[in-house]
């Protein structure tokens, strides 16, 4: 290969031409794939407050612990939506209460973890690495997992700017994010075609890509397309979930995505209804719910979990805002999830239940989530999690009836 074609390629890897490598390796991945199931994991780095999004309504310590945080009662004004009638939904999350009513969505509460030093950087190092204890890690847990079920390359995609320690390993991922360079001249393609003609490797390439772009494209609006995707902001959420659900309604494409947004470090001015957190909460909804749409298709066959590193203090801050705390929440969709419930071992919000006076106590091992998911989902034996996705954890044990 000439030196003008490889450059030509590693330029394309940084566009939306570089979508060929993902789409040439889903279509080889296909004819070896181990599974039809899919799976959605979307990281909210920050810190959201778990609190905030499934408020404890019915603990008799709510209203005290949590101050001017607190929501007022189901069907008043700034009132919570009612799950259960202990635990509630934030009011900005209500594009999610059809998918709790039909079973297709559940809440997972004080979850963490193992970590317990606050630092953003260290507790998602854990909470992706899946080893319980190390930060600085260089391969995740998620990995391992499509290490385990035999998946090859395309089988596992991070949808946005680079791959997230949560997909880094062994095993081959791609990642796609929309470019930033300017769109090429009109014709640019055909020309390009012309030089590749007698590279089969190359032309192949070529075609695959330009399929995969124009699936891209179609599946985003004229004002997705102008909101700059590769910033991770929940905003932009909805955009990058129909990019995301149409690759994985593919038959030839992956199975696996990993998707993340930022914003949720709310030190100051909080809010409830209203404020920064109802419209990151808004922003997280809408794109679940655009998720859920775009994925019709196999969203029988599909599970989404949503997870932050950590949860925030109970109690508001002076800044009308909450600090990093330890136990938060988690959300599960999907037509595959075993929905319609709040999935905890409450701990209570009284002071002398805290972790530490300020923190909800955690009461379930992030790992015990995630290996009840692969160990449902995809079928993954209590050997392979304790030992190979999470090694040295079989104290853990897989949190059991998340799957219909």
């Amino acid at each position: 290969m000439d030196n003008s074609r490889r450059n030509f390629l590693k330029t394309a890897s940084g566009s939306a031409l570089g979508a060929a490598a993902l789409s040439s390796v889903s279509r080889y991945a296909l004819a070896a794939a181990p599974t039809d199931r899919r799976l959605v994991f979307v990281i909210l780095r920050g810190g959201m407050d778990g609190l905030a999004l499934v408020p404890p309504i019915g603990d008799p310590n709510y209203r005290r612990a949590r101050g001017a945080l607190a929501f007022n009662a189901p069907g008043q004004s700034d009132g919570a939506i009612n799950l259960d009638g202990f635990f509630g939904l934030h009011p900005s999350a209500s594009p999610l209460l059809e998918y709790f009513q039909r079973g297709e969505a559940a809440a997972v509460h004080a979850v963490s973890t193992p970590y317990r030093r606050r630092s953003h950087f260290q507790a998602q190092d854990i909470l992706e690495n899946g080893s319980g204890s190390q930060t600085g890690a260089r391969d995740g847990w998620l990995n391992r997992a499509v290490q385990a079920m035999g998946g090859e390359s395309g089988f596992a995609v991070a949808v946005g700017r680079g791959v997230p320690l949560v997909l880094q390993g062994t095993a081959p991922t791609s990642s796609w994010a929309p470019s930033k360079l300017p769109q090429p001249m009109p014709g640019f393609f055909d020309r390009v075609g012309k030089i590749y003609r007698d590279d089969r490797m190359l032309k192949t390439a070529l075609s695959e890509g330009l399929k995969t772009r124009a699936a891209a494209e179609a599946a985003m609006s004229a004002e997705d397309k102008r909101s700059g995707r590769g910033a991770k902001k929940a905003r932009n959420l909805a955009g990058v979930a129909k990019v995301a659900g149409a690759f994985l309604n593919d038959e030839a494409g992956p199975r696996i995505a990993v998707l993340e947004t930022s914003g949720w470090d709310t030190h100051a001015n909080q809010g409830t209804t209203r404020g920064k957190l109802a419209r990151q909460i808004g922003n997280l909804s809408n794109g679940l719910a655009t998720l859920a749409e775009t994925m019709k298709p196999v969203w029988n066959k599909t599970a989404v979990v949503v997870i932050s590193e950590f949860g925030r203090t109970v109690s508001p801050n002076g800044s009308g805002g909450t600090d990093h705390g330890t136990g938060g929440a988690a959300l599960l969709m999907g037509g595959a999830i075993n929905g319609g419930q709040t999935i905890t071992k409450w701990p209570g919000l009284a002071r002398n239940q805290l972790y530490e006076g300020r923190d909800l106590m955690p009461t379930m091992d992030t790992r015990n989530l995630f290996k009840g998911l692969l160990a449902g989902h995809f079928g993954l034996s209590r050997r392979v999690l304790d030992n190979q996705v999470f090694p040295d954890s079989g104290n853990v044990a897989p949190l059991g009836n998340l799957i219909r």
